[in-house]
């Protein structure tokens, strides 16, 4: 099993409950965790001292837990996955982190595979659940807990504490060592396209509708984009709106009480997809037909996953649709209106006629949306170019751990 080379028993060093530890990493006096994070005291490998090198051992051990899920966290020459991981976790949270599987468990299964106390590796895991560092849910009578993702998963959970300082430690990984994640197939994210662009006699699947996924959820939420708030904390990004990640619950009246969620109705849910669609924003999810709890409102100057096509050129970063525009030029009048709403470079206008580059069009409707001669639409790939598509997540993760060469049952 990966991660710490040696077990964590509890040993107490003398740190008071609530008193955030000073991480050498983060540098000028930060803190790893807010002032109201309650700590059970002294969660630490007993095998290793307590010095800054031993707090840069425990983020090593975590940040090479996170690679080994499928996902990928990959290291960055610039040690910016350390900064990060210290921006979030407090050492003794790094230290459990790092043991933690994907699989859920129990803190009395924890505690006994990691040789820690109950009582302590449970206020630990509780912590670390609100501020969403890894999951919960609700077992026989007691909670489970496992470790997520960087991202999808950890990264997204932190829209409540980011601000310019951790915007810009996430700028600095992204540009050393994420972009390395986008490379890596099956993608993390695929294109839902945008429904009107379908012409009526057009076959659309269940999962390729984002409507779909919306009706057949009990519960509806909202959350603002992290992405583009991301980007605004910096100084850079769109005017795009903010307020359209829906995140999706088969659980009724999930989100009513959620902090950092604005519940919703499912009319309000769709409201979402149409003022995105207006915003020529680009509806994406998790690349998997079945198990989506979200769907993303994306932009190419934002979107950390399809930046990868905008600043680097990874068409593979997202996965098409199984559509992609075609031009009727009878219709065409060379207005150009397309070619600023397509995000992709797949558009352009040769003798007063638009011409669709197929290798470089996502298959997402929206220049359809903007054309006043109905002279673009989608229509369905062929078979040879159609993505397959995994049918959930289980799925995915194996088919990414194949590609990536790394052995899934090892942090599963």
């Amino acid at each position: 099993m990966g991660g710490l080379a040696c077990r964590l028993p509890l040993a107490r060093q003398g740190q008071a409950a609530g008193q955030p530890t000073q991480n050498p990493l983060l540098g000028q006096g930060r803190v790893a965790a807010t002032q109201s994070t309650r700590l059970s005291p002294g969660y630490w490998p007993a095998c290793l001292e307590r010095s800054d090198t031993m707090a840069d051992d425990v983020y090593r051990a975590l940040a090479r837990r996170l690679d080994e899920i499928p996902n990928g966290f990959p290291a960055a020459p610039d040690g910016s996955e350390l900064r990060l991981l210290a921006s979030l976790f407090q050492p003794e949270e790094a230290a459990l982190a790092a043991q933690m599987r994907l699989t859920p468990e129990t803190a009395a299964e924890i505690a006994a595979r990691t040789g820690g106390e109950v009582p302590a590796v449970q206020a630990l895991l509780k912590g670390m659940v609100r501020r969403g560092l890894i999951r919960a849910e609700r077992g026989e009578g007691e909670l489970k807990f496992a470790l997520m993702p960087f991202v999808v998963g950890i990264y997204e959970m932190q829209l409540g504490r980011l601000d310019a300082e951790l915007a810009q430690v996430f700028e600095d990984y992204f540009r050393y060592a994420f972009v390395g994640v986008l490379a890596v197939q099956p993608a993390l994210h695929r294109v839902i396209p945008v429904e009107q662009a379908v012409p009526l006699g057009i076959e659309v699947l269940p999962f390729e509708r984002a409507s779909q996924y919306v009706d057949e959820a009990a519960a509806w939420g909202v959350v603002d984009c992290i992405c583009r708030t991301q980007q605004r904390l910096l100084g850079h990004g769109c005017e795009a709106p903010l307020d359209v990640c829906l995140v999706l619950s088969t659980v009724a009246n999930a989100y009513d009480h959620a902090r950092g969620v604005r519940a919703l109705t499912r009319e309000g849910a769709l409201d979402v997809l149409r003022r995105s669609e207006e915003a020529g924003l680009v509806h994406s999810t998790s690349n998997t037909k079945g198990g989506v709890w979200y769907i993303c409102n994306c932009c190419t100057c934002c979107c950390a996953v399809m930046r990868g096509i905008s600043q680097y050129g990874l068409a593979q970063s997202v996965a098409h649709s199984a559509f992609w525009t075609v031009a009727d030029e009878a219709l065409c009048s060379g207005c150009e209106a397309c070619l600023e709403r397509c995000r992709f470079g797949a558009l352009r206008v040769e003798e007063g006629v638009a011409r669709v580059d197929h290798e470089r069009c996502l298959g997402c409707g929206q220049c359809s949306t903007v054309c006043p001669s109905e002279a673009l639409h989608l229509e369905r790939r062929p078979e040879a170019a159609v993505p397959d598509i995994p049918a959930d997540m289980q799925a995915w993760l194996e088919q990414r751990a194949a590609d990536r060469g790394i052995d899934l049952g090892a942090v599963q």
